[in-house]
């Protein structure tokens, strides 16, 4: 492995290197100098500048290389060089010694220092050339390839007419190892070029390239001077113009040693451009010539390639704009058809809705049905919104297939689609018959039954747009209200149930703000010994004007506007406080189960359980007197709700199943449920003591409490039985085994003081 070295030595061997190509240059031009002027040293002494100079280049590339840790790619291309340089130092110390040895001075350079030397120019190249440029994809390295390919065949063309042309007619007579050496180099230089205007991010540094490259024009300066002073040009061409390449290697070590070589700058896509305009430059020479010759030739073929390629390029590009031109109106087509359309149906969505009813609106009548899917809100939270999304497309092509072609189906947001229909209001109740047949039967391939509620209104030219709409979802509320999976025409006046509703939604924020709620207890009672062992928690709305309300009025309120929870938290709070303050003075056996209801809404509220803990620690009450009352319906609101429940059971809540016998599901729930009560549903005592009769119905309704009271007995659960009116009742519930009832006919619902009253009086009749 390569030794690295210390940060000391890092910064002290470019240096060192730079000083040393750097003092060839200076100390060799000043000999030069001195030689014109008459001074000392022979002539070959020139032939010492570029051998010195390249080994010491050569020897900077192989410090770098074992200070820095390069990348895999930057160590290939800097190995190239360090064996091309040392090929060049060892061409040109054998021709110093050939010089030394046949002086004065010999412009012919030996056959084996040229095969050395062009040897290294062909490995400098292979190293450039294999630098990556970071071009992904098949498209653009054609085009990169062409834009290269033009930009090396026109500086090359400039190259060979101004420099290698007239070189071969100097009175120097240079050979010819000497004018190949001479034309890799202008092939080097050019190629570097081109390179390094279409590099981008990588290990090796964009300058290092540049300097790199620019090395091989060292060969152009020879030229001119060729040209111009003929077989006197050797001297200066190798004291002075030679060694200006290693220093230029030099500096690219430096620069590599110093920098990442990661440069963010786009390319030179100005090259090829600049390359056009520079191979008509010789042509423009050549119209002053009465004979072409080889050169002139060979000029016109090259004017002819680069603008053959560039006509090709010009053609690529062509293609590529009508492919990106295609490409752009294919997004824009595609973005509007985004903005304007769901995402996940396809169908249009609620700003094109608006627009196109707007539209219709201005031009005459229209008619808008609003689709809502009943119980929607079930399946995404029994069976996963993934489902859910599936219900959501099948519905959405049920929809579009019903509607057809008389009208435009739209899906709103949720499990809320509509559909506009222009023209003719009779249209609007045929369209609802084919959505509702649509649904009749199962859809998606989960194969659910999706039921809607339709609600229709129709508006004349002119009818503000959130007019017809409002009036829509007033209908499509009240279809829902008179049992769903129908429609509803929207009648004047249709507004008013929903604005009372949606005023008692308000009314309910500022009675909760107001404390205008109160905690009633229904006692659960023990039917052999006519006790009272528990209550069920029920709110009461006291509003300072209309009295005491119902709850039958303002729970649903509640729990459309979600008030439910904080009036539910409320009665939680209440019953714990009221709970521990009766233990507290009528001791730990006077109330075994404190029972508040729990609506679905707060089951799925996140805050619940700790809603819970914080009411069980605020008032010191054990968890198991808590007994949480749920419906059946409650509970087969999918696994979220079942975790729920069972934390609530495993910190000692106990949980009742109310109205139990009513749903379609009460035996498979036990399994999944942790229940510890079970309240018989008051449908199964009313008319339960007049069973000696022998009537069906009242066989039927003793058959089901008394397999109620035996499947629970069987699973050791609590009991009791709902909706006790008469003392019949008690007393047939009883004889069926039922030990705990409640209802009016043992003890109607009372404030907190009533019940305190009762628990007194209890008290003193047990101590009696």
């Amino acid at each position: 492995m390569a030794r690295f070295a210390e940060p000391s030595q890092v910064t002290r061997a470019p240096k060192l290197h730079l000083a040393m190509t750097g003092g060839i240059l200076v100390l060799w031009t000043v000999w030069y100098l001195a030689w014109l002027a008459g001074g000392p040293g022979p002539a070959v002494l020139s032939y010492l500048a570029m051998p010195l100079g390249a080994a010491v280049s050569a020897h900077s590339i192989y410090a770098l290389m074992r200070s820095v840790r390069l990348d895999r790619v930057a160590r290939r291309f800097w190995r190239g060089l360090l064996i091309a340089l040392s090929l060049v130092a060892t061409g040109y110390a054998l021709l110093a010694v050939e010089a030394f040895r046949q002086q004065p001075v010999l412009p012919d350079m030996p056959i084996v220092a040229a095969a050395l030397v062009g040897s290294a120019f062909l490995i400098a190249m292979w190293a450039v050339g294999r630098v990556p440029v970071g071009i992904a994809g098949r498209n653009q390295r054609w085009k990169q390839w062409l834009d290269r390919g033009i930009a090396f065949f026109g500086c090359s063309t400039v190259l060979f007419h101004f420099a290698l042309v007239p070189m071969v007619g100097a009175q120097a007579n240079w050979s010819t190892q000497m004018l190949v050496l001479l034309g890799l180099s202008f092939v080097l230089a050019v190629g570097g070029i081109t390179k390094v205007s279409y590099l981008g991010r990588g290990p090796i540094d964009r300058v290092a390239m540049r300097l790199v490259g620019s090395g091989g024009l060292v060969g152009a300066g020879i030229a001119v001077l060729s040209v111009m002073g003929g077989a006197a040009s050797v001297i200066p061409a190798q004291a002075v113009v030679m060694p200006v390449a290693p220093l230029l290697v030099t500096l690219a070590v430096r620069r590599q040693w110093t920098s990442t070589g990661a440069w963010p700058r786009r390319a030179n896509t100005w090259l090829p451009y600049l390359a056009i305009a520079a191979v008509d430059i010789p042509l423009l020479s050549l119209l002053f010539q009465r004979e072409l010759g080889w050169n002139g030739d060979l000029v016109i073929i090259m004017a002819v390639l680069v603008n053959g390629l560039v006509a090709v390029r010009q053609l690529v590009a062509m293609r590529e704009n009508q492919r990106l031109l295609r490409e752009k109106r294919a997004s824009e087509e595609r973005l509007r058809h985004e903005v304007t359309h769901d995402g996940l149906t396809g169908l249009a969505n609620r700003g094109l809705y608006r627009e196109r009813l707007g539209a219709a609106l201005d031009r005459g009548p229209a008619t808008v049905l609003l689709v809502d899917l009943d119980d929607f809100k079930t399946v995404n939270d029994s069976l996963g919104h993934d489902i859910g999304d599936h219900l959501l497309i099948a519905v959405a092509e049920a929809l579009r297939t019903a509607v057809g072609p008389d009208g435009l189906p739209v899906r709103l947001g949720g499990d809320e689609f509509a559909v506009l229909i222009e023209g003719d209001e009779v249209i609007g109740e045929a369209v609802a018959e084919r959505i509702l047949d649509a649904l009749s039967g199962p859809v998606s391939a989960h194969h659910l039954l999706a039921h809607a509620s339709i609600g229709i209104a129709t508006a004349n030219a002119g009818t503000p747009l959130d007019h017809v709409l409002r009036d829509a979802d007033v209908a499509m509320y009240t279809a829902k209200q008179r049992g769903k999976a129908n429609y509803v025409r929207y009648v004047g006046g249709m507004e008013q149930p929903v604005l009372a509703h949606a005023k008692l939604g308000g009314e309910l924020r500022r009675a909760l703000d107001a404390d205008e709620f109160k905690v009633w207890y229904q006692p659960i009672m023990d039917l052999e010994r006519g006790l009272i062992i528990g209550v069920e928690s029920l709110v009461r709305w006291q509003h300072p004007t209309r009295g005491l309300v119902s709850p039958a009025e303002f729970i649903p309120a509640a729990e459309g506007t979600g008030l439910i929870v904080p009036l539910g938290r409320f009665v939680l709070r209440e019953t714990c406080r009221q709970a521990m303050a009766w233990l507290a003075e009528f001791g730990p056996d006077a109330l075994q189960k404190m029972g508040p209801n729990v609506s679905v809404r707060q089951l799925h509220d996140p805050d619940f359980l700790g809603d819970v803990r914080t009411a069980l620690a605020d008032s010191g009450l054990p968890p198991d007197r808590i007994v949480f009352e749920l419906t059946e319906s409650a509970v087969l609101r999918g696994p979220q709700v079942l975790q729920t429940l069972h934390r609530l059971h495993d910190m000692g809540v106990r949980l009742a199943l109310d109205d139990f016998g009513t749903g379609e599901s009460s035996l498979s729930l036990l399994r999944a449920f942790p229940a510890s009560i079970l309240k018989l549903d008051k449908s199964f005592v009313d008319g339960i003591e007049l069973d000696e009769e022998g009537t069906p119905e009242a066989n039927a309704r003793q058959a089901v409490a008394r397999a109620v009271i035996q499947m629970a007995g069987a699973l050791g659960l609590d009991t009791v039985a709902e909706g006790i009116e008469n003392q019949g009742q008690a007393d047939r519930l009883r004889g069926l085994g039922y030990t705990l009832g409640q209802g009016f006919h043992l003890a109607r619902p009372m404030p907190a003081e009533d019940l305190t009253r009762l628990l007194a009086a209890q008290r003193e009749k047990v101590a009696a």
